[in-house]
């Protein structure tokens, strides 16, 4: 992927928003963009595991755990399941877990911390809804571009596949 984050912040800053630099790289790839997905969730991660569980076809999922920082969201076995299903990454408002199985995976994965601890699983949350969180908006089928940088979000496609 060619893009930077800074270099589409000089030709797009009009048109985009810059997330506050709070995110860690944990996944195998630290550049990544794509279509956004959302799932907004408390410490269950039913919803992101379902997510992950369909096909990807290149979008980010794009997770509002409220920024909870005493369990995991996502780990390896979920993680591997978001590389079968050709999702390009994961944003997380919250924690990860496995993070040395993760960061050797073909998947982008941005989030706050670790934690060893599981989520519970209750089947609760929302899909597919606006969320935001980090000085930014994310709205299904609208973009992100992450990198060493940062992450923007655009209304519109600004790179190629």
């Amino acid at each position: 992927m060619s893009f930077k984050t800074a270099d589409l912040f000089d030709d797009f800053g009009d048109r985009v928003q810059v997330c506050d630099p709070i995110f860690r790289d944990f996944g195998g790839n630290s550049r990544f963009f794509g279509p956004i997905a959302t799932v907004k969730c408390f410490e269950d991660n039913s919803l992101v595991k379902n997510a992950l569980g369909e096909p990807g076809e290149g979008r980010v999922l794009v997770v509002d755990a409220g920024g909870s920082l005493r369990c995991a969201m996502l780990g390896d076995l979920i993680a591997a399941s978001a590389v079968r299903n050709s999702w390009r990454g994961v944003l997380m408002f919250g924690c990860v877990r496995d993070s040395a199985d993760i960061a050797g995976m073909d998947l982008g994965v941005k989030a706050l911390a670790t934690n060893p601890r599981k989520s519970e699983k209750r089947g609760e949350g929302q899909r597919d809804i606006q969320v935001a969180f980090a000085g930014a908006c994310f709205r299904p089928g609208e973009h992100i571009y992450c990198d060493e940088d940062g992450i923007l979000v655009s209304a519109e496609a600004l790179v190629r596949a």
